[in-house]
């Protein structure tokens, strides 16, 4: 099955770091204009809607990397959108976390490593990146507050995760820097944002209303 093996060989991963919908413990900078009730509820709608775009774009398996742990039903309802894996995200900073990801892959072309914080990130978006690791050995999509929502590699190169300030607006900065160090070739897709501000949530509801309804408490249609 030659065919096959060549289908196989270009597959790549998505990664995804996910926190469980628990009040007081997701988006707690909207707490203040949600609650912290409102505010899992908001982080559920995110997380389902992730889980479904990387499900859809079908670059390759779906892993969604689960903090505190695995056994929250939230995780476990993620399955039903397809062949997607739970796994527990282990201790360590966020590039620490990261790394794990990256290279508990098994991908051969490379894998995407995403949050749930950016509702803007598409099936498309997705596989434009996958796509981009067929001639880059990285790839990412800027964050536009400084940081970033989506980092793929076609191996993992440690040092892209180590010291990095993260939760800073010097984050791409920082790993733009590390790229160029390690002498890889990156292709830099467009900027889109996260949901992290009160702010914010007023912009992801222009766009998609449907949001405000589920964190009124109205399930939806992801």
């Amino acid at each position: 099955m030659p065919y096959r093996n060549e289908l196989l060989e270009k597959r790549v991963g998505i990664a995804i770091m996910a926190k469980a919908p628990i009040p007081g413990l997701a988006k707690t900078r909207l707490i203040p204009r949600l609650g912290a009730e409102g505010s899992a509820l908001l982080q559920r709608w995110l997380l389902q809607r992730t889980v479904a775009t990387a499900v859809i774009a079908d670059t390759g398996p779906v892993r969604l990397w689960c903090a505190p742990d695995v056994r929250h039903p939230d995780f476990s309802t993620c399955r039903a959108y397809g062949a997607v894996t739970l796994h527990q995200q282990p201790t360590g900073d966020l590039g620490d976390r990261m790394m794990t990801a990256v290279q508990h892959e098994l991908t051969p072309a490379g894998t995407l490593v995403i949050g749930t914080d950016c509702a803007l990130l598409s099936p498309s978006t997705l596989r434009t990146a996958a796509l981009s690791l067929a001639t880059h050995d990285a790839v990412v999509v800027p964050a536009e507050d400084g940081g970033y929502v989506l980092l793929g590699m076609r191996d993992c190169h440690q040092e892209v995760f180590r010291d990095i300030a993260w939760s800073t607006p010097s984050v791409i900065a920082e790993t733009r820097q590390r790229f160029a160090d390690l002498g890889l070739s990156v292709a830099e897709l467009p900027a889109l944002w996260d949901i992290d501000l009160p702010e914010d949530f007023e912009r992801l509801c222009g766009l998609h209303p449907e949001a405000r309804t589920f964190v009124a408490g109205h399930e939806v249609a992801v």
